[in-house]
């Protein structure tokens, strides 16, 4: 542990002697450039006079909903992820852990215990050999069985 501590600590030294002594260090710009447009300035000829027309461009990307228009394009990212994250995963988790039990799983918990309780108090087994009665269905004899065999 102390070995590779050694190694990082090492490291660690000699990038911060490189960092400091290059003259020539490179920071991060915060300026608010990162709106400038890139224009390009067009000769139209209009009968005897030169007109300039500057034709600016914005910087964009698009986000693959619409190439042409970037309002359209940033409205139908807004309300994709708005369908998407408002309506399909906060309602649907709400509509999923508060919707009633439709399979009745709590009901058939509960009539358990309630069945469990009554045989405890009865004496009864809590699970009867013969739940359905044996002479209302018919088993093959072990010579129709034969040598099939029999997982319990």
């Amino acid at each position: 542990m102390a070995g590779v501590f050694r190694v990082l600590q090492n490291s660690a030294i000699k990038r911060s002697i490189i960092l400091s002594s290059s003259k020539n260090i490179r920071s991060i710009s915060t300026s608010k450039k990162n709106r400038e447009t890139a224009s390009v300035a067009d000769t139209v000829e209009k009968s005897e006079s030169t007109e300039h027309v500057a034709d600016t461009k914005k910087n964009w990307v698009s986000y693959g909903f619409n190439f042409k228009s970037e309002q359209d394009d940033k409205d139908a990212l807004h309300s994709s992820f708005f369908f998407s994250i408002t309506i399909c995963i906060v309602f649907g988790g709400l509509l999923l852990t508060y919707y009633p039990d439709v399979f009745l799983r709590d009901w058939a918990q509960r009539e358990a215990y309630l069945e469990l309780r009554r045989r405890e108090e009865q004496g009864l087994p809590l699970i009867d050999r013969n739940l359905i009665d044996p002479s209302k269905f018919e088993l093959p004899s072990d010579e129709e069985l034969g040598d099939t065999e029999i997982i319990i």
